[in-house]
């Protein structure tokens, strides 16, 4: 049965940021809020999370898990960024955008795309998410709250509860926060290329 936290959205009570944290240490699977929509987040080092994460989503090998870090200088860790990229970058994030990238080796290879060796990336623009970040001290592995069939993410706490709660250890309540995934951009060819439409506006940087 999941735990329920209702986390104040604007200023989160560092208690239950840092029981939720711990949560996520000792291999809990939560559900939590970020700038476009509710996401699961997971460990970045737990593979039976992860494994977790695929079967609630029904998701294949080939699917890009992302990465969620506090900063730009985090991301660069895990991500292979030149000064073009992380010019864009600079400008889109904090934001809701996953970027493709070639991964480093700090990046776990089960997370990886198995063929092409890159990751997503995405740095979140909301309180409760930076807050676990910063907690946590390195990126939440994420995957959006898309169930199986749907086109759009759960969008509601306790609807997120009442359909996972045997599923995760964690619902974090934040309140609303969007009801689109973000905008996927890959970035590891010529030209960046839409991946897929979500929240996130690309045409600066799209053409």
């Amino acid at each position: 049965m999941a735990q329920f936290f209702q986390i104040h959205p604007e200023n989160p009570q560092a208690r239950l940021i840092k029981q939720a944290v711990e949560i996520i240490r000792a291999g809990g699977l939560v559900a939590y809020p970020t700038d476009c929509a509710y996401a699961l987040g997971c460990h970045i080092g737990d593979k039976m999370a992860l494994d977790r994460i695929r079967a609630i989503r029904q998701l294949d090998k080939h699917h890009n898990f992302t990465l969620v870090c506090r900063d730009l200088s985090e991301l660069a860790t895990y991500a292979r960024v030149d000064n073009q990229t992380f010019r864009l970058l600079k400008g889109q994030m904090p934001g809701p955008f996953t970027f493709i990238l070639e991964a480093t080796s700090e990046v776990p290879k089960r997370l990886m795309h198995p063929k092409k060796k890159t990751i997503g990336m995405r740095v979140p623009d909301n309180p409760i998410a930076l807050a676990l970040l910063e907690e946590l001290g390195e990126p939440l592995m994420t995957s959006s709250l898309l169930m199986p069939g749907d086109t759009v993410p759960l969008t509601d706490p306790y609807d997120i509860r009442q359909t996972l709660e045997h599923q995760l250890e964690l619902v974090i309540d934040g309140g609303f926060c969007g009801m689109e995934a973000t905008t996927v951009v890959d970035l590891t060819g010529d030209a960046p290329e839409l991946v897929r439409q979500g929240c996130g506006i690309a045409d600066d940087f799209i053409d």
